[in-house]
This record gives structure tokens, C-alpha cells and sequence, in this order.
């Protein structure tokens, strides 16, 4: 596409599959998440060192992955209430990466990591550190309201500190319209404008989600972002053995977390038996 006088041409994803077949070795993923319990410094930590949240995290990995999913995104989800980037201190990163980097060697699936609230530097620190394969974003480029405040996407300054690090094969799974916030700064531009922008500014791959956690993204809402980039899209929440499949037949993959934990509730350990479910769901495209 053209942008001030330059042709700006991107490969990659051209196929569809793009960074999900680089990073996962197939065209369809599907991806579980270890929510960490809460990590020192967050107020609901309540000492005990890293050990007891390294037991469970590894614990809800091998769950995952032993049910026959492809990979893993490592996050703070324990941390609340969260924090802007900016506020965050370097005790959350240093944790990330001890817990990432166990996840990765003891599982040997690609992971991903996600530092919450978009905290994007802070997740290409853990992943240069832990051997992670990617980061997830949830504001990559323009800004919207969250619980935490106003959000910016902060592309181009941890796209900047990505190539100091000399990490540029971490690859970037950015969020469309994301959600928990309010959109209201960036209403006057429609959705598939908004997940072009993703793409211009170098991301590698799109997620699509709903309203809130374990709302799923609409038919609709993911058509409507998938025909706006040639990027591989995936569904980041809301997804259960009742509609995997169908979300599968127009994505490159899905994030699942709630519905794979017991009485599915994000806060409780993986319960194996949905896992298999889930897996038994997604049938053999995957």
C-alpha cells in the first residue's frame, strides 16, 4: 500500500498461515494460556518465593500441552489490579522471564508471552531472555480506555527496543479492538482500518476477541477482521469445544484459557478432561 510517497509491500502471512506455520510448524494453532499466580510485587502476592508459582505454572503447562495443544503464552493474570507499562517494575519482568523460560525447556512447544497491561518492552525482555517465540499485545497501534487508564499502542518505541535486543525473529500476535475498554478515542475509524494499522506497523499476526474474558468474538467480527489484513488472524477469548471448530474453519488459530480450567474459571488449575475436549473438538484441521 502506499504511504507518503512509498510503496510500503509486506509478505508476510501472504498465504494466510505466515507467522503461525513459522512459529508452530502448521497452519492451524491451537494455544493455551498459564495464567501465573500473582507475582512479588503485585498486591495479592503473598510471599513464598518464585517456587510455589513455578510449581503451578509448570503444573497447568504440561496439562496443556499433554492434551495436545500446539503452544503456550505465559501472562501475569495474577497481578491484579494491573498496571500501565510505565508503572510496572522490573521485579514483574524478571519473574516472567524465570517462569517463561522453565515453561519453554520443560514443555518444548513455542511460547509466547504477555505482560499485562501492554507492557510491550517489558514482554520482549522476557522473550530475549526465555527463548520465547512471540509476544502478545493487546494495544499495538492507536490508543482506547481501559480499567488502567488511557492505553497507547507503543509500536514504534518496542519495535525500536526489539532491534537493540537483536530479537527481531520474536514475532509480534497483536489484538484488534481488544478487549475490556472503551474504543470511543478511535470511533470515527472503522474496525478493518484499525486492523491495517496493526499490520503497517509490523505486526505478524492479528487477534480477534470479544467484549470481556470467555466472550467470544462474533462470525461477523471475525470476518470483518480477517478480510481487513493479510495477516493470519486468531480468536483470542471465548473459545470452547462448542465452537472451536467453526472459529478454526476462518482463522489460523485460537487462545483458550477459561473453558480449559476447572468449572471454567481463568483463576482455577487446567482441568485435563476439557482440554481433551477441546482437542477432540478442533478435529483434525488442527
Amino acid at each position: 500500500r502506499e504511504g507518503h510517497g512509498v510503496q510500503l509491500i509486506s509478505d508476510k502471512g501472504a498465504d494466510g498461515a505466515g507467522a503461525i506455520r513459522d512459529v508452530f510448524g502448521r497452519d492451524k494453532a491451537l494455544i493455551g494460556m498459564v495464567h501465573c499466580p500473582p507475582l512479588p510485587g503485585a498486591p495479592r502476592y503473598r510471599g513464598g518465593g518464585i517456587g510455589p508459582i513455578l510449581d503451578a505454572c509448570l503444573r497447568d503447562a504440561d496439562a496443556l500441552v499433554a492434551g495436545g495443544l500446539h503452544g503456550l503464552i505465559v501472562e501475569n493474570h495474577g497481578d491484579v489490579p494491573f498496571q500501565k507499562p510505565g508503572d510496572l517494575g522490573p521485579e514483574t519482568a524478571a519473574c516472567l522471564a524465570v517462569i517463561a523460560e522453565a515453561v519453554r525447556r520443560e514443555t518444548g512447544v513455542p511460547i509466547g508471552v504477555n505482560v499485562l497491561a501492554n507492557a510491550a518492552i517489558h514482554a520482549f525482555a522476557v522473550a530475549a531472555a526465555s527463548g520465547a517465540a512471540f509476544v502478545r499485545v493487546n494495544q499495538w497501534a492507536n490508543a482506547y480506555v481501559a480499567n488502567e487508564g488511557l492505553i497507547e499502542g507503543r509500536a514504534g518505541e518496542a519495535m525500536r527496543y526489539r532491534a537493540a535486543l537483536r530479537a527481531e525473529d520474536v514475532r509480534v500476535f497483536a489484538d484488534a479492538h481488544v478487549k475490556h475498554g472503551a474504543h470511543a478515542i478511535v470511533a470515527d475509524r472503522p474496525i478493518p482500518e484499525l486492523v491495517r494499522d496493526l499490520a503497517f506497523f509490523d505486526a505478524d499476526a492479528v487477534i480477534a476477541t470479544g467484549q470481556r474474558t470467555s466472550d467470544a468474538a462474533t462470525e461477523q467480527e471475525i470476518d470483518e477482521v480477517a478480510g481487513a489484513t493479510h495477516l493470519p488472524v486468531l480468536v483470542g477469548s471465548g473459545v470452547t469445544p462448542g465452537n472451536v471448530a467453526t472459529i478454526l474453519a476462518r482463522t489460523s488459530g485460537v487462545i483458550v484459557a477459561s473453558s480449559l480450567k476447572q468449572g471454567g474459571v481463568w483463576w482455577n488449575p487446567v482441568e485435563p478432561a476439557r482440554v481433551a475436549d477441546l482437542v477432540r473438538a478442533a478435529g483434525p484441521a488442527t
